[in-house]
């Protein structure tokens, strides 16, 4: 199971579309109200971070993770645009387990959600 806190349309399509075609079981969570205990409920491997969304408040949401006994064990991945250096720094102060521009993610998204966040 995966979590995605990600509110763009364009990626939201992208990832299901490709999960759908593995079988890997996803979830989408749009509310930044809602991200902390959508992860708790799901229980998920993975959470995947749009890093550039202003709405779901990506740096709380891994910071409030990482600080939790209960969640920071749970794998994080963001994407970010390749030329924002302030919110890569950002996102690996807060304690995020990897960071990578957009077009890499796109480009590694099968094996990102076949092997949910493993290294």
């Amino acid at each position: 199971m995966i979590v995605c806190a990600v509110d763009d349309l364009l990626f939201s399509i992208k990832i299901s579309t490709a999960a759908k075609g593995l079988g890997v079981e996803i979830y989408f969570e749009r509310s930044a109200d809602m991200v902390l205990p959508r992860i708790r409920e799901k229980k998920p491997s993975l959470v995947i971070f749009d890093l550039n969304s202003g709405r779901l408040d990506p740096m709380r949401q891994i910071a409030d993770m990482k600080g939790d006994p209960e969640l920071k064990g749970v794998r994080t991945l963001g994407y970010v645009s390749h030329v924002d250096a302030d919110t890569v720094a950002a996102a690996r102060a807060v304690g995020i387990d990897e960071v990578m521009a957009r077009s890499a993610f796109s480009a590694r998204l099968a094996d990102i959600l076949t092997n949910q966040g493993r290294p």
